[in-house]
């Protein structure tokens, strides 16, 4: 892509700002900062929604996971026709989407009319416009800067959406406290309705053309192939489909019941959960100036803290604590998204990036759906305090099991220097991509749970 083409440059008469930041990367980025607002408060509010129904446990977790079941089964789907169609507009039609089922939610929720079975239907439709928009939005926002500004760019970006998910978490919080849940649900559906009318304007006129693939199963398949051939890539996908599901259940249904029974309700959950989005500032503001050399292993030594929140519940520990918890847990998870994302982007070809991008949004979600839904039962079971135990033991055993692939270890950022002076080469077994000009995934990670990617529009 040329420089220009998408605002590389900066035209005669307006404001100074970073030679990338164009237009485009601008619109993107207002856009994920409006839906930051909305959807970090909307995640408090659809839980307690639920509990002020009168649901218990097992109903957050149901009504989670159906959130998350259409956006299983729909997203290699969702990868596909973002490879074939124009990402933007299917990004401007998932947004609509979104924007009517939280309208819905909220308007039942406001007026005291909703039913449980009525929730998961707006969930799942919910999800279901969330599998289309998040391969699409996948590389969005680099496509939209030039190569060599690729990793401060999407920094800068994670930075804007952070910061937003910090206001947006205590805010939520607050607003649940005063008004309840109901209109901080009508506020994340305006936010949908201005973030897809923001990309509505985006110009794609300077992107690559992408030839027509080999029609829809075709597209999969070689998509799961790009996977397959790179140890590194499936390993850490397979890592986050169990990580991710503990951590939904810890602080989807556990978390909620914690912070309602122990903390003092949804102000001090949301203090937390902003707190977790104050630590992903510091984490971005930490990767706009470090480029670690071995991208992968830098990013997965980052994952371990995630077992602390968990930790914190099972305790449960005082509000200060879970605070501090959840701040270093953002600070070293923005580390890994940044890194992950860039690794992605320096071996994955452009034109199947959305498919491959699927493939990694399925394995880190496909499990959640079951977490969110056994949560209730497993707590019956064993007790909280130990589920919660559990959830933080399975995120230090997997991400020690991923360091021994030699792949992670290894994989170094292409032009990275070795000690010598001598330029580095890529320890991908995959064979790397285009270069890079344009970096999954939550939770509250990886891709759906916490929003680490450019996809981070995430109904709850």
């Amino acid at each position: 892509m040329h420089p220009g083409a998408n605002g590389g440059g900066r035209e005669a008469g307006r404001p100074a700002r970073p030679a990338w930041a164009g237009r485009n990367y601008t619109l993107l980025t207002a856009a994920a900062v409006v839906t930051g607002l909305g959807n970090s408060g909307a995640l408090i509010a659809a839980a307690f929604a639920v509990l002020e129904s009168g649901g218990d446990g097992t109903d957050v977790g149901l009504v989670a996971a159906a959130r998350t079941v259409p956006l299983v089964v729909l997203l290699l789907v969702g990868g596909a026709v973002a490879d074939r169609l124009p990402r933007h507009r299917v990004m401007v039609a998932a947004n609509a989407l979104n924007c009517v089922s939280q309208g819905l939610f909220a308007v039942l929720v406001i007026t005291g009319e909703a039913r449980l079975w009525q929730m998961a239907v707006l969930s799942a439709l919910g999800g279901t416009g969330h599998a289309f928009f998040a391969p699409a939005a996948e590389g969005m926002v680099l496509a939209s800067v030039r190569g060599e500004q690729a990793g401060r760019a999407f920094a800068v970006f994670r930075m804007g959406v952070n910061g937003a998910s910090i206001g947006g978490a205590a805010l939520g919080g607050a607003l649940i406290a005063a008004f309840g849940p109901g209109w901080v649900l009508a506020v994340d559906a305006a936010a949908f309705a201005l973030a897809g009318a923001l990309r509505a304007f985006l110009d794609l006129g300077g992107m690559p053309e992408r030839a027509p693939g080999g029609g829809l199963l075709g597209d999969l398949r070689d998509g799961w192939r790009e996977v397959a051939g790179r140890p590194w890539l499936w390993a850490i996908v397979v890592q986050f489909s169990v990580v991710n599901a503990v951590v939904a259940a810890a602080e989807a249904v556990y978390g909620p019941q914690v912070a309602e029974e122990h903390l003092g309700g949804a102000r001090p959950w949301g203090l937390a959960l902003a707190a977790y989005g104050a630590g992903t500032v510091l984490g971005g503001l930490l990767m706009v100036r470090w480029k670690p050399r071995r991208i992968l292993l830098a990013g997965t030594l980052c994952v371990f803290p995630l077992a602390l929140p968990s930790a914190a519940l099972a305790v449960p520990v005082p509000v200060a604590w879970l605070i501090a918890a959840m701040f270093a847990t953002g600070v070293t998870l923005e580390v890994f998204g940044v890194a992950w994302m860039t690794a992605l982007h320096q071996e994955v070809p452009e034109e199947k990036f959305s498919r491959v991008s699927a493939y990694d949004w399925l394995g880190s979600i496909a499990l959640v759906p079951l977490a969110t839904a056994a949560a209730g039962p497993v707590e019956a079971l064993v007790g909280r305090p130990a589920a919660l135990w559990g959830c933080s033991a399975l995120v230090v055993l997997l991400t020690a099991a991923v360091l021994c692939v030699p792949d992670v270890r290894n994989l170094s950022r292409r032009g990275a220097l070795s000690a010598s002076g001598a330029p580095v080469a890529s320890g991908g077994s995959g064979t790397p991509g285009a270069p890079v000009v344009a970096p999954g995934g939550q939770p509250t990670v990886k891709a759906p749970s916490g929003g680490t990617g450019e996809g981070a529009d995430s109904p709850s």
